[in-house]
């Protein structure tokens, strides 16, 4: 049985690694060509597109598309496997398909394991790199400016900017305010700023405070400069939420609990993306069960009609992924129940392929 379950373990792998490296390179071809003339105006190096660039997009797009290439893998070997009798053979030896489908699982574990470490920690790595190089060479010099920033830093800490340039790392024009409750106790104003980046402090220039007390009066201060560590880093102003997969784990949690202390909009998209980190791994085991149990059966359509059927499935499994998870980005649904809601539903539905398939 060793012998039969690294048959299979190899076909699978095979298959699905030639697959989805043919599909990596169609997908780069074709961004090559969109982004040719933007590579060109802003002269981005030759070797800085193909090492730093690309190499570093590699990992996104194969864990992006892998579920679907699972899917298609597991169809087409093993209706192949059933139009030469193989399945059959192994049926009627006395295998159950529940054994015949440890392999397949074996080999789903792995690459479900490998997911959630792509998803976790080696994709945020790389992405980082993309992203800067993306900042660097294909978004122009004004998308790291901005005016009218507004934030809340924390409960009753409002900070509002006039202007800010991250090329520089400078500002104009800070506002601090410090509530208790809906009263106003302080306002900081700096006309100057700049970022410290190694010190991780900000430098305020003509500065005016103002404490407003209990009694109705006010305590004025100047200063020509003031230090302070504000609890915002710069990045966080030009953070592009589509940007959030160079996150790794831990900062994705540190992330979401400073947007939360912020009263961010973007609080349910973070969430829902921290729980797709663990449910999407998971999305494996019913591709597979389904795929092996419509594949299985050796039928007069051969692999035509395993594609077909096979195609109608993963249409509807992208369709409710997108549809569950963007309830859960908006806030329809709690951002763990709309992520686990997609394997939920399906679970089902590989329990009825495999009630009905061949045995």
């Amino acid at each position: 049985m060793k012998k039969l379950d690294w048959y299979i373990a190899k076909k699978f792998l095979t298959t699905f690694v030639v697959t989805i490296l043919l599909f990596v390179i169609i997908i780069i071809v074709f961004d090559i060509a969109e982004k040719l003339d933007d590579f060109f105006e802003h002269n981005a190096p030759i070797k800085g597109i193909i090492f730093t660039y690309y190499a570093n997009f590699i990992p996104n797009l194969i864990n992006t598309f892998s579920p679907i290439f699972i899917f298609i893998t597991v169809l087409y070997f093993t209706s192949r496997l059933a139009g030469r009798s193989e399945f059959i053979s192994m049926l009627a030896g006395g295998m159950s398909l529940k054994r015949i489908l440890l392999p397949y699982f074996v080999v789903s574990g792995v690459i479900a394991f490998s997911s959630y470490l792509l998803n976790a920690w080696i994709i945020p790595r790389s992405d980082k790199k993309r992203v800067r190089f993306e900042n660097m060479y294909l978004r122009d010099y004004w998308s790291q400016a901005k005016g009218g920033i507004y934030r809340q830093l924390k409960p009753g800490v409002i900070l509002y900017m006039e202007y800010f340039n991250n090329n520089d790392s400078t500002g104009v024009g800070i506002n601090i305010e410090n509530y208790d409750g809906t009263r106003l106790q302080s306002n900081t104003f700096g006309k100057f700023l700049k970022w410290n980046k190694q010190a991780h402090k900000w430098r305020l220039e003509m500065v005016m405070s103002r404490e407003f007390l209990p009694n109705g009066n006010q305590k004025i201060s100047q200063k020509k400069w003031l230090d302070t560590a504000i609890q915002f880093d710069p990045r966080d102003f030009f953070f592009r939420i589509e940007d959030v997969q160079s996150l790794n784990q831990s900062e994705l949690r540190s992330f979401i609990n400073k947007e939360e202390a912020r009263g961010s909009e973007n609080i349910y998209f973070l969430k829902t993306e921290l729980q797709r980190r663990y449910a999407s791994p998971f999305s494996t085991f019913i591709l597979v069960t389904i795929g092996v149990c419509v594949a299985g059966r050796k039928t007069r359509g051969g692999l035509g009609f395993s594609l077909a059927v096979g195609i109608f499935v993963i249409i509807f499994f992208l369709f409710f992924s997108k549809y569950f998870m963007s309830m859960g980005q908006t806030g329809v649904l709690p951002p763990w129940l709309a992520v686990w809601l997609l394997n939920i539903t399906f679970v089902p539905v590989a329990w009825v392929f495999y009630r009905f398939a061949q045995k």
